[in-house]
């Protein structure tokens, strides 16, 4: 019995996968392929190597589940959120931004 995998896979990566199977069927040459999804030609074939190693698995981004490398360090969201909820408890997302961003201007 075959085994069946479900991916969940996001619009770019099903558009990805479309496009590099039209790829691989040769319905699609590889320069066309780049400008289409706005990569390089040197970029359509590692992503078609990919998929020839792992199937539609090895188009899925390798960065899902993990913290953004440009996310804040906890210690200043703790920061942040205590101060919202000391001084700027009836402030809205924006004005609350606006206000730890002067804020931290004047602690440099």
């Amino acid at each position: 019995m075959e085994r069946v995998t479900l991916l969940a896979m996001s619009e770019r990566e099903l558009s990805r996968l479309e496009i590099v199977q039209r790829v691989k069927l040769k319905s699609l040459k590889q320069r066309e392929a780049a400008e289409l999804l706005g990569l390089t030609e040197r970029q359509i074939k590692r992503l078609c190597k990919l998929y020839a190693e792992a199937g539609a698995a090895g188009l899925l981004s390798k960065r899902r589940g993990r913290p953004s490398n440009n996310r804040l360090p906890e210690k200043t969201i703790k920061q942040a959120r205590q101060l919202l909820r000391s001084h700027y408890h009836d402030f809205g997302p924006t004005l609350a931004q606006e206000k730890l961003t002067i804020g931290s201007q004047f602690k440099r």
